[in-house]
């Protein structure tokens, strides 16, 4: 694609842009960055208006006039709901004199998991779409433009834009061919294995689990749900990012992408997990609880997971941000990369500075972490 053929646009919500014209670009395999599940945060109230997350999807037209690639970007006026920090850096500028918000973030709001940040339907716009992205900056004095949770296959185009590149770490569950939880737990250690057989059974005493998805899943279910996501909120984040209105509407707009997993006791739901399925990977985002039993939340957001992954073939299970207590679930370390782009040369410096320093922390980190995975080493 020449240059001399594409145009960039600015729209003000997803909803503007037709599903199909959305998912062309986006495909299917990861719905954090489909049409459905970003339409469901505009139309539930949870982003947009004063939620500090203002969408502006930029779009690079192809020559058949149909976009050829799209980033869901949105203005923030903080760095809350992102999962990859940047309050130092913010802190840092405004020491300086500047003003740090507001900023341009490319990421699936409140979702820590690694996908496209550049929804491509032609491959050859990345280039365009990253130059679009960058005059926003520029065009409209903003500090800077951050993607975060980039897939993979994605850092060498940000990369190759001069982008600055950050990396972390998660924990993920991976899927050896397993036919059953129990062939998973026979590459365990042995002290490892009994200790998730007696997590599991001590989780689950008196208890009814169950598998809820698409038309499954009453509105009984969510306004359960939505009292542990609350409590889990308010704790964690001082107030929810999610409205109400947003579970019903993903539940009504994926359909059977939705899982949710509940542990009931005389047959009322007292904790709960949401997932969503992917193409090959379950992806668990919130969890909650109105009783305190030891071990559930390992149960219904680890073990639960693993056994859904196994049933459907899937060959990952992502449970979220950071917890170093998933090592000894089986849950495995692995890299995560974040793009930067930062037009004040000063402030470059020193955020590049920084990531180098940082980034070899977090290597050595990681290789630390992959050390004590329970696992069977040499026959143990």
């Amino acid at each position: 694609m020449s240059s001399s053929t594409v145009t960039a646009r600015l729209c003000d919500s997803v909803a503007a842009l037709a599903a199909a014209d959305w998912d062309a670009c986006a495909g299917t395999a990861n719905p954090f960055v489909g049409h459905a599940f970003l339409t469901a945060l505009e139309e539930s109230g949870s982003v947009g208006g004063r939620s500090g997350w203002q969408p502006l999807p930029i779009v690079v037209d192809g020559e058949d006039g149909r976009p050829a690639a799209i980033a869901p970007a949105y203005v923030k006026s903080h760095s809350q709901g992102e999962y990859v920090f940047d309050h130092a850096w913010a802190d840092a500028w405004q020491r300086a004199g500047g003003d740090y918000y507001p900023k341009l973030q490319i990421a699936s709001p409140f979702s820590p998991v690694p996908g496209p940040r550049l929804l491509l339907r032609d491959e050859a716009a990345a280039p365009a779409l990253l130059a679009a992205l960058e005059a926003v900056v520029d065009q409209n004095g903003l500090s800077s433009a951050h993607a975060t949770f980039a897939a993979p296959d994605q850092v060498p185009l940000f990369e190759a834009a001069g982008w600055l590149i950050r990396e972390g770490v998660q924990f993920h569950w991976r899927n050896n061919g397993y036919a059953s939880f129990y062939d998973f737990l026979a590459e365990l250690a042995s002290r490892k294995r009994k200790a998730i057989r007696k997590e599991r059974a001590a989780a689950v005493e008196g208890l009814v689990v169950r598998h809820l998805n698409g038309a499954e899943i009453t509105p009984a279910y969510w306004d359960a749900f939505w009292h542990f996501y609350q409590d889990t909120g308010s704790r964690k984040w001082g107030r929810p990012y999610l409205t109400r209105r947003f579970f019903s509407l993903l539940s009504e707009m994926l359909g059977d992408r939705v899982l949710l997993i509940v542990a009931e006791r005389d047959g009322v739901p007292i904790a709960g997990a949401l997932n969503l399925i992917g193409a090959d990977t379950l992806y668990g985002r919130y969890w909650g609880s109105t009783e305190e039993v030891p071990f559930l939340h390992f149960e219904l957001c680890y073990y639960q997971a693993i056994d859904a992954a196994i049933a459907r073939g899937l060959q990952t299970v992502e449970a979220g941000a950071q917890g170093e207590h998933k090592l000894a679930r089986g849950y495995v370390p692995v890299p995560t990369w974040s793009a930067h782009y930062i037009p004040d040369a000063g402030f470059r410096r020193a955020i590049a500075d920084f990531l180098q320093r940082e980034r070899e922390a977090v290597a050595a980190d990681r290789d630390y972490l992959g050390e004590m995975t329970p696992f069977r080493r040499g026959g143990s």
